[in-house]
């Protein structure tokens, strides 16, 4: 069902990248650079994103840490500025570290919400005045399965990407009236820096170049939720619908813990 205008064109298309030195977030701009729209591409990753903007003409790279706002801010107005308007923005940073209870780390807990929380709302204060004022655009927030429910090794990690689902459904009742679009990507596993320090096995793995095909043709197709691939990704969907008292003993008997 769509519930955003669909994005099918995007030929002369601003879009806005933020997280896109690597992973899924350069796969993305990657493509959405061959359809031709105008790719920014932002990380702290400096050297990453100069080299991405010399291999495809006509993008620009303009470094940023989204944990500083004044930062942020500024790089929001300075895209603005150069290119008159925002079309779609993208926030895939993000951070991971497993981590279990009986080895809490406060600073890393902290540091989790930093870049995968704190970080989009400094983006959120620095372009929906945009969005809004010219009454169009899409917003979208890269989260995870992880978010869906509690899993172990995943004390830091998975209420962050928890908050951005709840935070986009929010965001889509207040824009979408706006005719500014939002939706919510849930990737399964993809082989990116990111997960590249498992060491258990991941099912359903995917490349990045995946995962920003699902993402483009959902984004086509007017989607809020964007969860892939499927045939992981609907097995968890179903897991959220069973009762604590059968989800934790399944959990743990999937898992081994």
């Amino acid at each position: 069902m769509a519930l955003n205008p669909n994005i099918r064109d995007w030929r002369g298309q601003v879009v806005w990248l933020i997280g896109a030195s690597s992973g899924i977030g350069q796969a993305t701009a990657a493509q959405l650079h061959g359809l031709g729209a105008t790719v920014i591409v932002s990380a702290r990753n400096q050297v990453a994103l100069q080299r991405f903007a010399t291999q495809h003409p006509g993008s620009q790279a303009l470094p940023l840490d989204v944990t500083d706002l004044a930062d942020v801010q500024q790089t929001a107005k300075q895209v603005v500025a150069d290119h008159g308007r925002l079309d779609l923005v993208l926030y895939c940073v993000g951070h991971y570290k497993a981590m279990r209870a009986d080895a809490f780390d406060l600073a890393e807990m902290q540091r989790h919400l930093d870049i995968n929380y704190t970080g989009a709302l400094h983006v959120l204060d620095s372009v929906l005045p945009t969005l809004i004022g010219q009454g169009h655009g899409h917003l979208s927030l890269v989260a995870s399965v992880a978010g869906y429910r509690g899993l172990p090794n995943a004390l830091a990690y998975g209420p962050t990407k928890a908050a951005l689902q709840h935070l986009a459904e929010i965001l889509y009742l207040d824009l979408h009236p706006r005719g500014v679009g939002v939706s919510v990507v849930n990737p399964g596993f993809v082989a990116t820096p990111l997960t590249a320090d498992n060491t258990f096995d991941m099912p359903a793995l995917l490349t990045p170049e995946q995962a920003a095909d699902h993402m483009v043709q959902a984004w086509g197709k007017g989607r809020f939720d964007i969860h892939f691939p499927k045939r992981f990704t609907l097995w968890l969907k179903l897991m959220r619908l069973l009762p604590f008292g059968l989800y934790f003993p399944t959990v743990r008997r999937t898992t081994g813990t």
